[in-house]
């Protein structure tokens, strides 16, 4: 090849790379990735409208606080950036609310607690937006989004068409639904409605919630103020992502047959477990990564965060695949001590 046919194609290339959009700020790992373009919906309609038009692979983006990027997309992205809570019916006790898919999740939260409305509170500062909130059925303290979930609209992504799904119809399950199953990237949710209560009581079954409630001195707590308790115990064992880079839990907390974990009981009589349904058991993967001296490690650019061994943490340049092969690693050595299988929450790509 002639030296300037080789500069010339050179040149080329860095042109088109230069154009690619770099997705590090749509990600709290910070994770620096490219994708062949990055288009901010803020409507149903234009959904529809692209979806209808799309002649190139896309994937949908919330707020990235729930995503891997492991390497460089061939692929448009679309940041949904739907807005706005409304509220569709009022009654006595109750109120039907319905959510933009773009709107963040704590910002839902404390709208509903700044207007004395229960039934999400104890799922305040969790990252990410509402219309991913159905997805993984996130749940915190005891609740989960299921828990004051009504319906949701969705664009079917093979029509562009508008479909509705009610609570039995999205198959919710611990951290799961049918759309991250057999309806996995077939649809985008654009909006959630949730039924909220307006005399509301509140969940306070976990020990961190109820301790520190106790030491303010509050028995009967409004939803803004257990919403706040939630919020200062958080903001204590998490990592901030504008700070270090993170996605939340890594793992799902692994449930496990009863006979299993009466096994595991007798070699570790102190492993912390939950109750899960019929024969069923939940274990807390936090203590089981924290048995396997992982708590506060560090291995390169990644690790994991010294107050709560579930978060693994982008040091300032850790890529995606360094991260992914440090919590293959944390999966072996579970599987290995307990036999114990850990499944990511965190979506891959």
């Amino acid at each position: 090849m002639h030296e300037s046919t080789f500069y010339l194609i050179l040149a080329i290339q860095t042109y088109f790379w230069i154009l690619r959009e770099n997705l590090k700020k749509y990600n709290t790992f910070g994770i620096s990735v490219f994708c062949n373009n990055i288009y901010h919906v803020y409507t149903e309609s234009d959904f529809a409208d692209y979806v209808k038009l799309a002649k190139k692979p896309y994937r949908i983006l919330g707020g990235g606080s729930n995503v891997l990027l492991t390497q460089d997309l061939n692929e448009d992205i679309l940041v949904n950036n739907i807005k706005g809570i409304q509220i569709i019916e009022e009654g006595d006790e109750e109120v039907l609310i319905e959510v933009g898919g773009g709107e963040i999740w704590h910002q839902l939260v404390m709208w509903s607690a700044a207007h004395q409305l229960g039934g999400i509170e104890n799922m305040a500062l969790i990252p990410g937006s509402v219309g991913a909130a159905p997805i993984q059925n996130i749940g915190a303290y005891g609740i989960e989004q299921k828990d004051a979930f009504v319906s949701l609209k969705a664009i079917e992504r093979s029509t562009g068409n508008v479909v509705w799904f009610t609570k039995e119809q999205c198959k919710f399950g611990y951290r799961d639904s049918i759309f991250k199953n057999e309806a996995k990237d077939k649809f985008i949710i654009v909006a959630v409605q949730y039924l909220l209560r307006k005399n509301t009581q509140p969940e306070m079954g976990y020990k961190d919630v109820k301790e520190l409630l106790t030491q303010r001195g509050i028995v009967n707590p409004s939803v803004l103020e257990l919403a706040q308790a939630v919020i200062d115990i958080r903001e204590a064992k998490l990592p901030n992502p504008a700070v270090i880079g993170n996605a939340g839990s890594f793992f799902k907390n692994p449930v496990i047959p009863l006979s299993q974990f009466e096994k595991l009981k007798y070699s570790f009589p102190e492993i912390p477990n939950y109750p899960a349904g019929e024969g069923q058991i939940k274990l807390a993967a936090a203590w089981l990564i924290d048995q396997c001296g992982f708590k506060g490690r560090r291995q390169g650019n990644t690790g994991s965060y010294q107050n709560q061994a579930l978060v693994i943490v982008n040091h300032g340049d850790a890529s995606g695949a360094e991260i992914w092969e440090y919590a293959k690693m944390i999966q072996h050595d579970v599987k290995e001590k307990f036999g114990v299988e850990l499944e990511a929450e965190v979506n891959v790509w």
